[in-house]
């Protein structure tokens, strides 16, 4: 049997809506395609996208997130929504009890980037974490949010990929330079 390099893998990458009413149909589901659209520009290596879209319940969370890492092989899960500190907001719970390693940075540069456009960003309280080879980053449920979000946090996820034994993930220069130190 003949094993992939890591630069010839397309990669998988989860991307999982948490809203109640985006479940039910009551809500179109604006922050998955917004995901998508952004990783479309970002990324210029091969990829395929695994969409979820599922209520805010913790235990449905935790499950999307083990099926998505474990049985699907995404080296990248991003979701958005359900990071408030409203009743049902587990998102952050969720993703830290499928953690094998938190990811705090991520959580503090996303907060600090969304300080700029409103003062309710102290409120959110995305997160990041490694589970096995997959890499899972929580972001906001707003559009807009999310690319400003996605944008500052990804010169630094292809490197983490690459420490993780993913898939090697190229990025459009002009959008997101994805920085890797220099071989010695």
């Amino acid at each position: 049997m003949t094993t992939q390099s890591p630069h010839s893998r397309s990669a998988r990458i989860g991307i999982v809506t948490i809203s109640d009413r985006a479940s039910r149909g009551e809500y179109e589901d604006l922050g998955g395609p917004a995901i998508h659209k952004e990783l479309s520009e970002i990324l210029t290596s091969p990829w395929e996208a695994v969409p979820r879209v599922i209520s805010d319940d913790q235990a449905r969370i935790e499950s999307t997130l083990k099926q998505l890492a474990d049985e699907e092989g995404c080296c990248l899960i991003v979701t958005t929504g359900g990071t408030g500190p409203a009743p049902r907001d587990v998102t952050p719970e969720a993703t830290e009890a499928v953690s094998e390693k938190l990811m705090p940075g991520f959580g503090e540069l996303m907060r600090q980037v969304s300080l700029k456009y409103v003062p309710t960003a102290i409120l959110s309280r995305q997160t990041a974490c490694i589970r096995g080879s997959s890499l899972i980053i929580n972001l906001p449920g707003k559009p807009s949010a999310i690319k400003d979000c996605l944008e500052a946090v990804f010169p630094a996820v292809p490197y983490c990929i690459d420490l993780i034994n993913g898939p090697y993930l190229e990025t459009n220069e002009s959008i997101c330079k994805a920085f890797r130190p220099k071989n010695k």
